[in-house]
């Protein structure tokens, strides 16, 4: 993306691929919004719409398209992105660990993150700020956690809220103790970055409103880029990730002065 929000020139293999990336971080899209982000005309995205349609991907619908797989998804309560999870499984086991307590924490969303919460046992007097539908549920039914679900639009994929009623809460109203965030890409050039862009503002608001930032995520994130830059490592107090990480990538993530905890 460039510095006005675009998307750069793109083959059209390509801009399917992140039409794609986009919708199932999303949920859905219109087609609008994808003419005006890859700078392409309307005819161009409703034909890679409908060839996604084709391949199974999407439906289409008038003016955009969702996710195929988002009815199941929500009425099973399952989430989009469920892949490494024996990787994601020992990360949240490792966040898990601190967390103490009378911690006040807030928790993102995402398969990463809903490990954390799983991991989570016999912390007294902790309170969540989360806005993950599913980590609320899994937290709420635990004696002496007290979870505050943050409101906003409802985003299917991650089973979560986001827009600019969830972004303004953490604005005006939260101070945490911790956050535990999730990403996508993690680039060479130190950039923390998303599928999606509804979130980011979120997020940025998440990071505003935390003293200490715990970024967890596995190690094949390292050296992808997606399509939304958060900003840069220099955000975050410590990186949990797998012991699939290279040398090369914690001195990255040192030289921005970030602590690496490598979980067993």
């Amino acid at each position: 993306m460039d510095s006005n929000g675009k998307a750069g020139v793109l083959l059209p293999e390509q801009r399917r691929r992140k039409i794609l990336e986009l919708i199932q971080e999303e949920g859905s899209a219109k087609v609008a919004a994808l003419r005006d982000l890859f700078s392409v005309t309307e005819p161009t995205i409703r034909q890679d719409l409908d060839k996604l349609e084709e391949d199974g991907h999407v439906v289409r619908r008038h003016g955009g398209a969702f996710l195929k797989t988002i009815p199941v998804q929500v009425s099973t309560m399952t989430l989009q992105h469920s892949v490494n999870m024996d990787k994601k499984k020992k990360l949240g086991a490792k966040a898990a660990a601190y967390v103490s307590e009378g911690d006040s924490i807030i928790l993102d969303a995402g398969s990463t993150i809903t490990e954390v919460a799983n991991h989570i046992e016999n912390v007294s007097n902790l309170s969540v700020i989360t806005t993950a539908l599913n980590i609320a549920l899994i937290l709420g039914s635990k004696f002496n956690v007290q979870v505050m679900l943050v409101g906003g639009e409802f985003k299917p994929p991650t089973l979560s809220t986001t827009g600019e009623q969830a972004a303004k809460f953490f604005d005006k109203t939260i101070v945490a103790g911790k956050l535990f965030l999730a990403a996508t890409g993690l680039s060479d050039d130190g950039l923390i970055t998303y599928p999606g862009l509804n979130d980011i503002p979120v997020k940025r608001a998440m990071i505003g409103a935390s003293r200490e930032v715990f970024l967890v995520a596995d190690s094949t994130k390292m050296g992808k880029i997606s399509f939304a830059p958060l900003g840069k490592f220099e955000l975050l107090h410590h990186l949990i990730t797998d012991a699939g990480i290279s040398d090369k990538y914690v001195s990255l993530f040192e030289s921005h002065g970030v602590d690496v905890i490598i979980a067993d």
